[in-house]
């Protein structure tokens, strides 16, 4: 199994349980490119119906400019809850939604000078 984004292809490396793992086309042995996808089933109560919660998390090691280590890891994680019943619609939209804010010019300033108010 293959994620494709970006032009980049992850492929599927290691199952284990609610995890799958994928490596990219620049892993090596001290090089890192990975990808992992998770998810935890919703916990109901008496009450409320729970919130499945699913993690996305990028890994990719770097070659550095003035740092005191000649590279470094970069982690790029998303971490999404979700209440049961929640309309599809209402999923796109929130996608969407952060899919802009991610990709726009205050997202990529926050994380270069990691400004939380502008």
């Amino acid at each position: 199994m293959s994620l494709v984004f970006n032009a980049k292809t992850y492929t599927a490396d290691s199952f284990n349980g609610n995890n799958v793992a994928y490596i990219g086309a620049a892993k090596t042995v001290t090089v890192k490119d990975d990808l992992r996808l998770a998810r935890t089933a919703p916990k109901a109560t008496s009450t409320y119906s729970g919130n499945g919660r699913t993690e996305a998390k990028l890994t990719r090691t770097h070659t550095l400019t003035g740092g005191l280590t000649p590279t470094g890891d970069s982690i790029f994680r998303i971490e999404v809850s979700l209440p049961v019943g929640i309309a599809s619609g209402d999923v796109d939209t929130i996608c969407a939604d952060m899919s802009a804010l991610v990709s726009g010019a205050d997202f990529k300033t926050h994380l270069k000078t990691q400004k939380i108010n502008y």
